[in-house]
């Protein structure tokens, strides 16, 4: 019975975080993505019409820090394509009022809900989010899970450092 529960919830989980990920296209009508619709009337549009791959500052302008909804961030500032290339920009630790970050790829969509690091991968120590930042090139269509693997957990549980993307194959013109 428990165990049923479980994989119910979990099923629910994926659905509806797919669903959240397919609406943060600007141009989503009534479940239906019409951009590029061979039969709008005018010259197609795209979602990016950034030629190419992007580079994307994780966070914005308030970077990789504690206390700042990444899973929004990444929602609004979706869809992510296949090469783009998240730079995630953070202060190295130099004395105590510096709170250290790093990056954590997770392997699963549980260990990201659950912050649980495991067997997640560092992809970014504490250091090298300083200058320009850390760069991650997303090179397959798969997702991937990012979270900040400091206090064992404790930025992403309860800092809300973490996020997912999904990218997609890109059109270019």
């Amino acid at each position: 019975m428990g165990g049923s529960t479980f994989s119910l919830s979990l099923i629910l989980l994926l659905i509806a975080s797919m669903l959240a990920v397919s609406m943060a296209n600007k141009d989503w009508h009534f479940g239906f993505n019409y951009t590029n619709w061979p039969f709008k009337e005018g010259p197609p549009q795209s979602q990016n019409d950034t030629p190419g791959p992007r580079k994307i500052v994780v966070g914005g302008s308030k970077n990789w820090q504690l206390n700042f909804n990444y899973t929004d961030w990444a929602l609004k500032n979706g869809p992510f394509y296949i090469n783009d290339t998240l730079v995630f920009k953070y202060d190295p630790p130099t004395n105590d009022s510096i709170i250290p970050h790093s990056v954590y790829l997770l392997p699963n969509l549980w260990s990201f809900s659950t912050c649980d690091l495991r067997r997640a991968t560092m992809v970014a120590n504490v250091t090298q989010g300083g200058g320009e930042g850390f760069e991650f090139v997303l090179k397959k269509w798969q997702p991937y899970y990012f979270a900040c693997g400091e206090r064992d957990g404790y930025h992403c549980n309860a800092g809300q450092m973490k996020f997912f993307v999904m990218p997609l194959f890109h059109q270019w013109h």
